[in-house]
């Protein structure tokens, strides 16, 4: 996983590459990162090379975090983006790039190892797939493009990332034991199963995704719901051990 860091404060990026450097030899990882002094430099760097993770400073001379965010979507919308910052003004805003986490500074070496986990898990994600059987023949799918997968009738719908639908005949049983056998895939109802790295909200409507629809909870299983996304959230070491 290839990730760029950009802060115009020299300690601060020094500080962050510390962290990263940290994190692949503990964590005997294969990430590699790049440390960029201004957004200027990173979004002319991104003409030709290309990054599976950018960690940002969102206050910045000239070109902001921000605005480097939004030009990063205008060429990448799905490319995951942290955001670091000394203030919580900014969080709201985060979300209208599709941010995947918001640091404060200083950000402590948990704080880097937890999110850096998490999108490292999403990057794994990348070598499985599952393969459907569909109308027009087969495809692969990656699991980490699943967002959630419902049973109507006979059809088994496969919801995706970039809000596309592939359906295959058949029930949910003839998928849910691959997908289950994955951490990140829970089964809410008997008729859904959701990719909890695609959700963003828990509440008594059931689980938000990331396309803005809602894979509802059983009735009578909301409380295990509920303690099977916190143990999503909270151990992401475990996530990362069992893909």
């Amino acid at each position: 996983m290839r990730v760029a860091i950009c802060d115009d404060n020299i300690d601060e990026l020094s500080r962050i590459s510390s962290l990263l450097e940290d994190y692949r030899i503990e964590c005997n990882s294969s990430i590699t990162y790049e440390a960029f002094h201004s957004a200027t430099e990173l979004l002319e760097t991104i003409k030709y090379r290309n990054f599976d993770l950018f960690i940002l400073d969102i206050i910045m001379p000239n070109i902001s975090g921000m605005e480097a965010a939004k030009e990063i979507r205008l060429l990448d919308s799905e490319t995951p983006i942290i955001f670091l910052s000394s203030s919580r003004e900014f969080a709201v805003e985060s979300y209208r790039v599709n941010a995947e986490d918001y640091v404060l500074k200083p950000a402590r070496k948990d704080e880097i190892f937890h999110v850096i986990n998490k999108q490292f898990t999403k990057f794994m994600q990348e070598e499985s797939y599952i393969t459907l059987k569909i109308e027009n023949g087969i495809i692969k799918i990656p699991f980490s493009k699943i967002v959630y997968i419902e049973v109507i009738n006979r059809r088994v719908q496969f919801n995706l990332s970039n809000t596309d639908t592939k359906e295959a005949y058949g029930y949910l049983a003839d998928y849910e034991k691959l997908l289950l056998s994955k951490p990140f895939f829970y089964k809410p109802h008997r008729s859904y199963l959701v990719n909890l790295n695609h959700v963003s909200q828990l509440d008594k409507n059931g689980f938000t995704t990331i396309i803005g629809k809602t894979v509802p909870v059983a009735r009578d299983a909301f409380a295990k719901a509920k303690t099977a996304y916190m143990k999503y959230l909270l151990l992401p070491n475990e996530r990362l051990d069992n893909i």
